[in-house]
């Protein structure tokens, strides 16, 4: 059956790499890694600092032709080269449907994309200014969770492929859930999302598919499953139990 979503298929070409012994293979996720199915419409990447979801999201993003620091593929930019190799050791699989739109964000280096669409501004040209595509208000001018939000609410214009690492970031529980709601809003206009998260508010996203990055490799993993839900649902259920377990209190 031919796929209609943009990314159907995702593989290590575990033949080509040298040595797993060598930064990105060294990562346990990774170095164990062989392929996965993204979601249709939302597939979440999770574990912890240094499980490898980052790195492997900026390698799928830079298979795309994204810029390895975020932005559309029509960035070029680089303030500090420090993406790995791994985009040239992955094969991924597309539909027979092209996405019209597109993006990769970065939570780390998105102040750097800001920065870009001002440079770019600066410049005389015959085009209407970039940022106009962006809310018409410099994204350096906003706090760092309103400059996300208007790139989802303004940039993301649908039928499109949006990679998102760690897009939280920035985002209190209320920005989170608009970012939700939004998200739904664009998948309900044929797009696909990819994300690496820590948010146990976003990876509630109904029939979407988690994938969980440890020292074991690469596993689907349901939502009541994850360590985010649990330790969340814990905590809130007894704050002060958690609390007086943490601290020493008696």
């Amino acid at each position: 059956m031919i796929s209609t979503q943009y990314i159907s298929h995702i593989s290590l070409l575990r033949e080509k790499v040298e040595s797993f012994e060598c930064y990105p293979f060294s990562l346990p996720a990774i170095h164990s890694f062989e392929s996965l199915e993204p979601h249709p419409k939302v597939t979440f990447l999770i574990g912890e600092n240094g499980s490898g979801k980052s790195t492997f999201l900026e390698a799928v993003a830079v298979s795309m032709g994204f810029n390895p620091e975020g932005g559309t593929k029509n960035f070029n930019f680089g303030t500090r080269n420090s993406h790995s190799n791994l985009a040239d050791y992955l094969r991924i699989a597309k539909g027979i449907k092209r996405p019209r739109d597109g993006f990769f964000l970065r939570a780390e280096s998105f102040f750097n994309v800001a920065t870009e669409i001002e440079n770019l501004d600066s410049e005389p040209g015959p085009g209407a200014r970039i940022i106009h595509s962006y809310g018409g208000r410099s994204l350096h001018e906003q706090s760092h969770g309103e400059s996300f939000l208007t790139l989802l609410m303004n940039r993301f214009g649908g039928k499109g492929l949006y990679l998102l690492d760690e897009p939280e970031a920035a985002l209190s529980p209320q920005r989170q859930l608009a970012a939700l709601a939004r998200i739904h809003d664009l998948v309900s206009d044929d797009s696909q999302f990819i994300i690496a998260t820590h948010s146990p508010i976003l990876m509630a996203y109904p029939d979407a598919t988690i994938y969980h990055f440890d020292a074991n490799g690469v596993s689907q993993m349901a939502y009541e499953d994850t360590e985010h839900y649990q330790v969340m649902r814990a905590f809130l259920m007894n704050p002060q139990r958690m609390l007086d377990t943490l601290l020493g209190g008696e």
